[in-house]
């Protein structure tokens, strides 16, 4: 067993100050539940008294049943010139009833004068009497020694003299933080590495933020340094460009340095934590994000794709499974015949055992990849090319003909005017003709509306198929309104989920195309 790192989470609350999330209680408790159920040890709730939704949050968490985390508030040293019993920000942190209490203080001597406005030995004294106050009321003490790695550069002496008032006091950990985010990992580990020496028996954490672009590498470089807890955000969510990400930070540590973390069971559940939480804050995790995001393991150029089959080691880190996530092969005009045969196994087609031609498919793929078309994002529409190459395409329904209306209604005086679109179309489903009309706010929505009804009856399977995402984008934005156009559908059934692609110059074309594509595949898929 490796060396045990201690995992605290400040989702809730520092991930909270991301642009664009706000978290309902709701919200906030649901992502408690599943936090703890991955084995974090420490979860972040906020700042008790601060808001109605904070105090809420904490009296309805101490009803939950959680089997591993403890839940801290935050807050911060009592204020100058006011002793602790009498400081109404720590009456609220002891009130609340959380069993972790953390504490932020200033370690920069700039800081302290410059913006607290007091002298350097009333921060020393409102740092100390805070935590002995809070430990002697019988909670662990977290103290966030704020802009810690600025103020030892500054000053070494008067912060590591704030180290030692928290110490002293009975903090249980000291957690330096890089408050600004410009720090480099040689300087974190340095400077931890000497912390630690001047305190062996103190324990030490690290927060990190991603100014630099260094918090996740900031965060590994403390523990290598001494530390032995690490904070973090799910995702990597919060203020500015965001905090070290914990996803990966956990990843790294059991994976490449041999720590113990959550351990390698929960672990498989990182993926599914990492898209959970995102979908709380309303965000989407990047494709691009390490580990658990949708490409972390997708291999596109046939090299790659080739030597996958025989010795995965060498283009993917880790196991995939290992964080919850799988390897996909992507096809594309950079394609061989290997990432073809891989991908279409993955979509439940054998080429070779078909006698397929392969490198006849794969020239079609990259004649239409040359005309606009990305399979790479779509394999509905890959999957029927693949089924009209084995030659089992049999069309649901085929098109007569399909309209839509823009009507631009009456201005209210509002920002913007209350247009409404209207399509009908006209399709046959066998010998039978079906006309139906839908009506949505958009063009694409009324022409989804109305090909749903026109093959609902025969196909009542599709009452199950949502349409999540569209995107629209002009391949050649030179040609201004004449450029031709791909738009990309995303579509679920509640098990699965595929795109689909449709190009043209003309966008409404283009996205029928996409439309029929993303059905077509998904009556293939409840056929199958």
């Amino acid at each position: 067993m490796g060396q045990r790192v201690f995992t605290y989470d400040t989702t809730l609350r520092d991930g909270e100050q991301c642009e664009g999330v706000t978290l309902s209680l709701e919200d906030k408790l649901a992502i408690v539940a599943r936090l703890d159920d991955f084995g974090i040890d420490i979860i972040e709730g906020g700042f008790p008294g601060s808001n109605p939704k904070d105090v809420a949050f904490f009296q309805q968490v101490t009803a939950m049943d959680l089997r591993h985390a403890r839940i801290a508030a935050f807050g911060s040293t009592c204020k100058k010139g006011v002793a602790p019993a009498g400081d109404s920000g720590l009456a609220d942190l002891l009130a609340c009833g959380a069993p972790v209490v953390t504490i932020v203080g200033k370690t920069w001597d700039a800081q302290v004068e410059r913006a607290l406005r007091t002298s350097l030995e009333e921060n020393l004294r409102m740092i100390a009497e805070s935590v002995a106050y809070l430990a002697a009321a019988g909670r662990e003490v977290v103290f966030d020694a704020e802009h810690f790695f600025d103020g030892y550069r500054a000053n070494p002496d008067y912060a590591l003299a704030c180290v030692r008032a928290a110490v002293e006091a009975g903090a249980a950990s000291v957690d330096l933080c890089e408050t600004n985010g410009g720090a480099l990992p040689f300087q974190v580990e340095e400077t931890v590495r000497e912390v630690v020496a001047a305190f062996p028996q103190a324990r030490f954490g690290i927060h990190c933020h991603n100014d630099s672009g260094c918090a996740v590498a900031n965060t590994l470089a403390a523990v290598r340094g001494g530390a032995t807890q690490v904070q973090g955000t799910v995702n990597g969510i919060g203020e500015r460009v965001g905090n070290a990400d914990l996803c990966t930070v956990i990843a790294d540590l059991e994976l490449k340095m041999g720590a113990e973390c959550v351990g390698a069971h929960s672990l498989t559940q990182l993926t599914s934590l990492s898209q959970y939480v995102a979908e709380l804050c309303n965000l989407s995790v990047s494709p691009h994000h390490p580990y658990t995001g949708a490409s972390a393991f997708a291999h596109k150029g046939g090299l790659h794709a080739s030597a996958i089959a025989r010795f995965p080691e060498a283009y993917e880190h880790v196991n995939p499974a290992s964080v919850g996530n799988a390897n996909r092969m992507l096809v594309s005009e950079l394609a061989g015949k290997a990432s073809l045969l891989a991908k279409a196994r993955s979509l439940g087609f054998d080429l070779e055992g078909a006698g397929v031609d392969v490198q006849a498919v794969l020239d079609d793929i990259k004649e239409r990849e040359a005309h606009g078309f990305a399979y790479e994002v779509a394999d509905g529409s890959l999957g029927l090319l693949l089924l009209r190459h084995l030659g089992l395409y049999r069309p649901s329904f085929t098109l007569e003909s399909f309209r839509v209306i823009v009507d631009d209604r009456e201005d209210t005086g509002a920002l913007a005017k209350d247009a409404l679109s209207e399509a009908t179309v006209k399709i046959h489903v066998g010998p039978e003709r079906f006309v139906a009309t839908g009506e949505s706010a958009g063009p694409v929505g009324a022409l989804d509306a109305a090909l749903r009804m026109a093959i609902a009856a025969s196909y009542p399977q599709v009452a199950a198929m949502e349409l999540i995402d569209y995107k629209v984008r002009l391949l050649d934005e030179s040609q201004g309104t004449d450029a031709i156009t791909r738009v990309t559908i995303t579509t679920t059934n509640g098990s699965d989920t595929w795109g689909s692609v449709g190009v043209s110059e003309n966008v409404i074309e283009a996205s029928w195309n996409a439309l029929v594509d993303a059905l077509e595949y998904g009556l293939y898929l409840v056929q199958e």
